[in-house]
C-alpha cells in the first residue's frame, strides 16, 4: 500500500517536472540589437529644436506560450549624443551621470495587446529610472515579426524630465533653455531562436 502511494507521489512528481520543463523550453528570449535598433530623444529650447541619438542599448524581452513575461531596457547615459561637446555636457550633468551612469526600464504589464497576422500592437507598462528616480509610465508600442525570431518594435514615449527631478540644461549663460518636455522615439529588433513548434 505504502509501495503504490510512494509510486504515484513519484510519478506526479515526474509529470509537474515534465510539464515545467516543456513550459521552459517554450519560452523565447529576445535580445536588443543595437546595430538594427534606433532610440533619439526629441526636444526643444526657446532658441532651436534639438535632437540627440542613443548610440548603445541593450535589453531582453521573453516571451512564454504567447504571453510576455519580462522586458528590461539599459541605456548607458554617456551614450546619449548630440554632436554637440557643449549639449552632451549640459545632458550629462542634468542626469548626474556620475552617480546615476545607466538609464533602465522594467516591463510591469503588458495591456490591450492585439495581433493581426504578423503584426502586434499593446500598452506596455513598467518603471522608467532617471537620474535616480524611478516612475511608472505606461506608452503605445506597434511591432512586426520581420522573419523567425526577429521582431521590430516602434512607437514614442513622451515625458518630462521634472518627474524625475531632473533640471532641464540651460547654456549661454542662462539665455538659452531647454524646455521640460521631450520626447523619445525608438524603433528596437530584438532577435533570438525561434521556438520549434
Amino acid at each position: 500500500m505504502i509501495k503504490k502511494k510512494l509510486t504515484k507521489i513519484i510519478a506526479l512528481f515526474m509529470i509537474g517536472l515534465v510539464s515545467i520543463t516543456c513550459n521552459l523550453a517554450m519560452a523565447q528570449s529576445l535580445k536588443i540589437n543595437p546595430k538594427a535598433s534606433t532610440m533619439t530623444i526629441l526636444g526643444t529650447t526657446n532658441v532651436h529644436d534639438f535632437k540627440t541619438k542613443v548610440e548603445q542599448m541593450k535589453g531582453e524581452l521573453v516571451i512564454n506560450a504567447k504571453q510576455v513575461q519580462s522586458l528590461n531596457v539599459e541605456i548607458p547615459v554617456k551614450s546619449i549624443k548630440s554632436g554637440e561637446s557643449l549639449m552632451d555636457k549640459k545632458t550629462y550633468e542634468a542626469f548626474d551621470d556620475a552617480k546615476n551612469p545607466t538609464i533602465t526600464f522594467q516591463m510591469t504589464d503588458v495591456t490591450s495587446m492585439l495581433v493581426n497576422g504578423s503584426e502586434v500592437s499593446a500598452t506596455v507598462t513598467g518603471n522608467l529610472t532617471m537620474a535616480g528616480a524611478a516612475r511608472k509610465i505606461s506608452f503605445k508600442t506597434t511591432g512586426k515579426n520581420l522573419k523567425p525570431g526577429v521582431y521590430e518594435f516602434s512607437g514614442t514615449i513622451p515625458l518630462k524630465m521634472t518627474d524625475f527631478k531632473m533640471k532641464p540644461p540651460t547654456a549661454m549663460l542662462g539665455m538659452m533653455k531647454v524646455a521640460d518636455a521631450i520626447t523619445l522615439k525608438y524603433n528596437v529588433v530584438l532577435e533570438g531562436a525561434p521556438i520549434i513548434q
